[in-house]
């Protein structure tokens, strides 16, 4: 496979972001045409028992954007 080089260091991240909806656009346009590795699979069970248990934790998209970037800053 032939490998792309972007001047990811000089992208705005305006530019990287419009690069990343791109690719998964095209990927949208392709579904049913590949596979999802099988660790994929594995991941989603495990949820799924979690869930099932009612040991799952569920919490909203924006306490989610909240705890990441807390995450970040940390780091």
């Amino acid at each position: 496979m032939a490998q792309l080089a972007l001047p990811l260091r000089k992208m705005s991240v305006s530019e990287k972001l419009d690069v990343i909806e791109r690719v998964w656009s095209s990927l949208r346009e392709q579904e049913g045409k590949f596979e999802s590795p099988a660790w994929h699979q594995e991941v989603l069970a495990g949820r799924r028992k979690l869930h099932t248990e009612g040991k799952a934790k569920f919490s909203s998209w924006s306490e989610a954007k909240e705890r990441i970037r807390r995450k970040v800053r940390a780091s």
